[in-house]
């Protein structure tokens, strides 16, 4: 068994991820982690894929900061809530962020859902509150923590329980800033060229860290594969 890890697919189309797996000889055997943000910006903002995500029992999603958002929103489809005027401030608050930041394209694929499946969207919902915001995984030997957007307020002697979900998820680390010694933190959420041209479409590797968000849609996804560091691309 091989373990991959991708990031920030933000509405890729599905048949376009099954290529990728395809290319990365992905089978039934090995085990995908998703480091989060797999909705909104694009296309049907993921629904589909997430869909199909779901129903693999070999691939496993780590909270990111647009799930979270989306799950701030998820009021919009309580029975009750038929109209902008029944929200509360802090909902209009949530949820204008949320569609600032590339969910009106998620919100209108869920809202069309639920008119023939609100189940499935029930289902969608359940999922993703039941996602952990981070895991610790063995390959090749080394030690990897996985997390959407690595460690805001990083201290070696505080415990990975101790981190919030938004420590875990919306703080993109300087290139200069050191995890664990002994383990490697692997995340997205910060596209690579953010920390210098040389990187675009790249995986950006540091001594402690490993940024493999490449920047969707402009690149490519990747997907790793941490047994013996392999890189995939479409």
């Amino acid at each position: 068994m091989a373990i991959y890890v991708t990031s920030d697919l933000h509405g890729l189309p599905k048949n376009d991820f099954i290529a990728l797996l395809k290319k990365a000889h992905f089978t039934n055997d090995d085990w995908l982690y998703i480091l989060g943000d797999v909705i909104d910006r694009e296309n049907d903002g993921g629904i589909e894929l997430l869909s199909w995500i779901m129903m693999r029992d070999n691939m496993e999603l780590i909270l990111g900061e647009h799930e979270s958002m989306l799950l701030s929103c998820a009021f919009v489809f309580d029975s009750g809530a038929q109209s902008a005027a029944k929200f509360t401030p802090e909902q209009m608050m949530h949820l204008k962020k949320y569609m600032a930041n590339g969910g009106d394209v998620t919100l209108k694929a869920l809202k069309e859902l639920n008119e023939t499946s609100p189940e499935s969207v029930n289902d969608i919902l359940d999922y993703l509150s039941e996602a952990l915001p981070y895991e610790m995984v063995n390959a090749g030997g080394k030690d990897f923590l996985l997390v959407h957007a690595g460690l805001d307020n990083f201290d070696k002697s505080k415990k990975l329980g101790d981190y919030t979900a938004e420590e875990l998820t919306t703080k993109s680390p300087d290139i200069s800033q050191k995890y664990f010694d002994d383990i490697i933190t692997v995340f997205g959420h910060t596209p690579t060229d953010f920390y210098g041209s040389e990187y675009d479409g790249k995986i950006l590797k540091t001594e402690t860290w490993i940024d493999i968000d490449v920047g969707v849609p402009d690149n490519s996804p990747v997907l790793l594969r941490l047994d013996d560091m392999k890189e995939f691309y479409l």
